[in-house]
């Protein structure tokens, strides 16, 4: 395990961030970290990499504390923030070769070449010059340029335009072929839903639902969209939710344990087609959200 919390607490005076997260990394996993502002995300990764003190429970990297350990953790670990600041009158280059230094890595005999030509980066403007999207570059082109068994990445994509995205994406793909182990913080659904093997939902300091992807897809409702002849009754069929008509059409949704039920149900009336969409990782999310306010700390 790469990454084990236990329980973790903090406070920041009277307001309370995290009651008590519960999360693990295994070895090799990529790990979807979400939820909206506020809830928990940022906090949680300033305790992974020993910036905060904790306040209660436990939080271990390679089985090390995060806060008495993390030089030791910091040595075999990037990380790339979702607000980049940099150095205003030194180069890109020069602060990309900077970072690689200090994880006391060959700037020379690092993969960066290859990284800037990815990510179509010009390392020869100084810093102030830079975009926000060019400034991520910067960070990104920093950390997987150096050999590291973990990247922790808080809204690594902030900034970058679609196709800088999908390099992204595909750079994670390829150091988890090479048995790396990512955790990914990001408020973009459908990027986690395509890169990553298990996702944790935060809501209000607290862990609330976890597991591998294809398995919480199982916890969502399937839509149906269904045209028949007929007017549809489902007043006495069970898992049915949120029925709409629309002209000859009908949507609604169904929990997935009575998908047969509802499709021996349908059977009963003139359908002349039928439609489902599968649960994505957005309908999981908003389930949790729903009616929730918005905004925080």
């Amino acid at each position: 395990m790469i990454i084990e919390v236990t329980d973790l607490k903090k406070n920041f005076g009277r307001v309370q961030a995290l009651k008590g997260v519960n999360l693990t990394v295994d070895k090799g996993r990529i790990v979807g970290f979400i939820g909206p502002n506020g809830a928990g995300k940022s906090t949680t990764i300033r305790l992974l990499l020993g910036l905060l003190r904790k306040d209660g429970g436990k939080a271990k990297i390679f089985g090390l504390d995060c806060y008495q350990d993390a030089v030791e953790i910091h040595k075999r670990m990037s990380y790339v923030p979702g607000d980049v600041n940099l150095w205003p009158n030194l180069t890109g280059g020069e602060v990309i070769d900077l970072f690689i230094d200090m994880q006391g890595e060959d700037p020379k005999s690092s993969r960066k070449e290859e990284l800037i030509k990815r990510f179509d980066f010009d390392p020869s403007r100084k810093c102030r010059t830079y975009s926000k999207g060019n400034r991520q570059k910067v960070a990104l082109i920093a950390a997987f340029s150096v050999e590291s068994e973990l990247y922790i990445l808080d809204e690594p994509t902030s900034g970058l335009d679609p196709l800088m995205e999908r390099e992204f994406q595909a750079l994670v793909k390829e150091q988890k072929a090479l048995g790396k182990t990512v955790l990914l913080s990001s408020h973009i659904l459908s990027e986690v839903e395509q890169i990553c093997d298990d996702v944790a939902i935060i809501r209000q300091g607290e862990i609330i639902e976890s597991g591998s992807i294809k398995d919480l897809r199982h916890l969502t409702r399937t839509q149906f969209i269904v045209e028949a002849v007929e007017d549809l009754d489902f007043s006495e069929c069970q898992g049915v939710y949120d029925v709409v008509k629309d002209h000859d059409k009908w949507y609604f949704q169904v929990d997935h344990r009575h998908i047969a039920g509802v499709l021996s149900y349908l059977g009963n009336y003139q359908v002349t087609k039928l439609e489902t969409k599968e649960p994505t990782l957005e309908d999981l999310f908003m389930r949790h959200y729903e009616g929730d306010a918005k905004g925080g700390v």
